[in-house]
């Protein structure tokens, strides 16, 4: 796509540019649509409430940031990135816990009903969204970067922003931590067999139960995390973020297929790259480019890109 992308943009700087922006908007959407794909792939729960962990882990930053401001607005990169860090667990930390009630209230009573599941779901977040503005109020919070962290580094004529570059290295590490954990670790071997035969793995005794309510904690975090990078990325919170966020996670799930972390890794990074591409060559079209990059990945492949067996 990016090398399709170069002779239609003409110059290479605004390209690089373009590029480098699209990559960072790609890892974040990543970092925020991993939790659910997590979620969905080992245990076959739809939750549409995902957005409202989005927006949790987004004013638990604004919080934390807010009191660390001697740490924020030292131009010092160490500092810095050290209250954005203890932001990211803090909001983490706020996003499992609230998963851990969700699973437990809500989620529990409809495993296997998907359509009971979309409908909770989407209840549970229209509350907690009412409870954020109850805490934090319905009007946006402005959420600015740490002072090491504005502006950007020039090569030649192409500007690349010191934040995007973070996000990039954030998202990488995230996918990287999640193949090494599913793939390489007893954990993740137990996780994978419960999902496949699960009476098979509690004979062995293992309690799988715990395990599926550590997945939906852990991609809680994950969405809590995603809330804060999003929340720099927008430089702004609102209580309707996540909802607004919703959408794009789902094409972006659907795009890589249902599940699968891989797939969902590809499909954030094209949706990253259209949008911003399409905002400079085709502003309108822009407004429904992932739309119809969706339409187009589901003609080619109906179960997306890399789907997940018996998904």
């Amino acid at each position: 796509m990016a090398l399709l992308a170069l002779p239609m943009i003409g110059s290479a700087p605004t390209w690089v540019t373009l590029t480098a922006a699209g990559l960072a908007m790609g890892m974040i959407i990543f970092i925020i649509a991993s939790g659910l794909t997590l979620i969905f792939g080992l245990m076959d729960v739809l939750n549409f409430g995902h957005g409202v962990f989005i927006a949790l882990g987004a004013f638990l930053a604004v919080s934390v940031l807010g009191l660390m401001s001697d740490w924020t607005t030292v131009n010092h990169l160490g500092m810095n990135l050290a209250a954005i860090a203890i932001a990211a667990v803090v909001a983490m930390a706020g996003a499992g816990l609230l998963g851990y009630v969700f699973e437990r209230v809500l989620v529990r009573r409809v495993y296997g009903q998907h359509l009971m599941q979309i409908l909770i779901t989407m209840g549970g977040m229209v509350v907690g969204e009412e409870l954020i503005k109850m805490i934090w109020g319905p009007q946006m919070i402005a959420l600015e970067l740490p002072a090491s962290l504005r502006g950007a580094f020039i090569f030649g004529d192409a500007a690349i922003e010191k934040y995007r570059l973070l996000a990039v290295l954030v998202g990488l590490a995230v996918f990287i931590s999640m193949l090494l954990v599913l793939n390489r670790t007893k954990l993740g071997l137990l996780i994978r067999a419960g999902v496949q035969d699960r009476e098979m793995v509690e004979s062995l005794g293992y309690r799988i139960r715990r395990l599926f309510v550590g997945v939906f904690i852990a991609g809680s975090g994950l969405a809590g995390l995603g809330g804060v990078m999003w929340g720099l990325y927008q430089q702004g919170v609102t209580p309707q973020m996540g909802a607004k966020v919703n959408v794009l996670i789902f094409i972006v799930i659907i795009i890589g297929g249902l599940g699968s972390t891989g797939g969902c890794f590809l499909g954030a990074m094209l949706v990253g790259l259209l949008a911003n591409y399409t905002g400079f060559l085709a502003p309108k079209v822009a407004l429904f480019s992932n739309i119809l990059l969706m339409a187009a990945v589901l003609l080619w492949r109906p179960q997306g890109l890399y789907p997940v067996a018996n998904r």
